[in-house]
């Protein structure tokens, strides 16, 4: 659960950075590669900084997984 939580989270990331991304192109269209180039930069790094958070959350998630009813 906590994996795809966290999945959540760098969707909405890249939904946001996509959206700003496409409003500031139409609205400056003059700059329209200039603002690509660096949403896709921006995306990049929410996905990058999103994989140590999805790593910890797998292993909280892989650790329940695996006790037994006897641990508590």
């Amino acid at each position: 659960m906590r994996v795809l939580i966290e999945v959540l989270h760098i969707a909405v990331g890249l939904l946001a950075a996509l959206l700003i991304a496409a409003l500031a192109s139409w609205s400056y269209p003059l700059a329209r590669h200039d603002i690509w180039l660096v949403a896709y930069v921006a995306m990049a790094a929410v996905v990058l900084m999103g994989i140590g958070p999805i790593r910890r959350a797998y292993a909280e998630d892989k650790a329940q997984l695996d006790r037994t009813p006897s641990d508590g």
